[in-house]
């Protein structure tokens, strides 16, 4: 296989300084813009550079894979790519029927006010929600507006 040769121009490196010495982006695409950074300096090793950036030199060959996937674009090297996962149950009308059901109305059997797993088992019962925890219940209710 042949190795991936980091070149970047001077915007690039730049782009890339400036990235690290901010410091407002996750730890990952900084350290992989550190990496990135010193990849293209001649005479450094992968062993060296996992050092440096206190990685595996699995990291290093994943970033060096990615920036010849993306064909040197240095924005889409250092994205995050989508994860998976599983998907949330929780869509916005379900999310307005639990607001309703918390704010609106009186609780169920004669109890003055709803508890997070009363509501999660109503919208369980009304066929809303297949299964759904009070600890979902609570925060949805807690999410700000």
């Amino acid at each position: 296989m042949e190795k991936t040769k980091v070149v970047l121009t001077a915007a690039d490196k730049a782009y890339l300084k400036s990235y690290v010495s901010k410091g407002n982006h996750s730890a990952r695409a900084i350290r992989r813009a550190r990496m990135l950074l010193l990849l293209e300096q001649e005479g450094k090793q992968q062993k060296q550079i996992a050092r440096d950036c206190h990685c595996s030199e699995g990291t290093i060959t994943n970033v060096l894979k990615r920036y010849s996937e993306c064909k040197g674009v240095i924005k889409e090297v250092l994205k995050e790519k989508p994860r998976s996962g599983q998907p949330t149950i929780i869509t916005p009308e379900l999310e307005a029927h639990i607001t309703a059901l918390a704010c609106c109305s009186t609780g169920a059997d004669g109890r003055s006010s709803w508890t997070l797993e009363l509501i999660a088992d109503n919208m369980v019962n009304e066929g809303l929600a297949i299964h759904l925890s009070y600890e979902t219940v609570r925060k949805v209710l807690k999410k700000p507006a």
